[in-house]
């Protein structure tokens, strides 16, 4: 199979740039007797930037993309009465764009099941790119559509739900809504399922997209029973700062880490309005949200020291 079209740009950046590095070593090595001690010392510094400038894209654009990492985290609350519940939580799958198509999701689908989660959430970014449904061409949207299909294999006892994110607004809300409930997610926009198991009920909270919507915890907690182990979805984080007590944990994305991390710098970009809420496991109030890095890229199809990850959170009561 060919590469993805957005990637030509890379691959051809990296043939191009291992020119540029042996052609500017050798220009040194032809001069290196000429150099005293301290020119050659420059010289092979001036060789080791370029070659670990140029690893480093290489790694950036190309490797860390195509990683997936697994994060085990544990979260004890007062707010859980019931049994402990496995989660396993993936976000912005971007199917169509640069690193991910229908078989990369199918292997992704694969390894959740492998861990053998309770439960799977699916929060939002389905599609890749920001071009609408009408302007895309039948390959683009059939590639989309099989990704999302993918998901019909997920093998979880307690099922599958998810939201719906920005992305999945600008292509088309009711396209994606329908080919996830096609696929067997419950697809949710500020409302709530109620999941029955043996010992106890689970409330699952979608919210509706905060970019592209209006998330409100009102409707989507209307007719959910209280004092129930309650879980709340979101494509962003940035709702979290409305969320009421109750809920046990928030999961969303959106953000994906920043996609890159500058050692000693940070995320130099972050799509969030409170740039708290960037990665990992969040509390605040007293209440806890893990925002996951994702899965696919955007704007740029690079990631650095964000691979992309299944988070498989275990949700247990702090009572004994």
């Amino acid at each position: 199979m060919l590469p993805h079209w957005h990637l030509w740009p890379a691959l051809i950046g990296t043939a191009l740039g291992l020119a540029l590095v042996i052609w500017f070593a050798l220009r040194l090595v032809k001069r290196w007797d000429g150099m005293g001690v301290r020119g050659r010392w420059i010289a092979a510094i001036a060789i080791g930037l370029f070659e670990t400038a140029y690893w480093l894209n290489v790694y950036a654009w190309l490797v860390e993309p195509n990683l997936l990492v697994v994060r085990h985290v544990e979260i004890v609350s007062e707010d859980w009465r019931g049994a402990p519940l496995t989660i396993a939580a993936i976000g912005d799958t971007h199917v169509g764009g640069p690193h991910v198509n229908a078989e990369r999701v199918e292997r992704i689908v694969s390894r959740i099941n492998a861990l053998e989660p309770d439960l799977v959430v699916l929060l939002g970014d389905y599609v890749g790119g920001h071009a609408p449904e009408a302007e895309r061409s039948v390959r683009e949207q059939n590639e989309i559509l099989d990704g999302i299909a993918a998901f019909a294999a997920l093998d979880a006892r307690l099922g599958v739900v998810g939201v719906i994110g920005n992305h999945d607004v600008w292509y088309r809300r009711e396209a994606i809504t329908r080919a996830l409930e096609d696929a067997g997610v419950a697809a949710l926009w500020n409302r709530n399922v109620i999941i029955s198991r043996e010992d106890s009920d689970i409330v699952v909270v979608g919210l509706a997209d905060d970019m592209t919507g209006d998330p409100d915890f009102t409707d989507a907690l209307d007719g959910a029973p209280a004092q129930t182990d309650t879980l709340v979805i979101s494509h962003s984080p940035d709702p979290f700062a409305e969320m009421p007590r109750g809920p046990a944990l928030m999961l969303a994305a959106h953000g994906h880490c920043g996609q890159v991390t500058i050692p000693f710098i940070g995320r130099p970009i972050l799509p969030l309005r409170n740039r708290n809420y960037d990665c990992g496991l969040i509390e605040e109030r007293g209440e806890r949200m893990y925002v996951t890095a994702g899965i696919g890229t955007s704007i740029l199809p690079v990631r650095f020291l964000n691979p992309p990850e299944i988070v498989l959170i275990t949700v247990r009561g702090s009572a004994p």
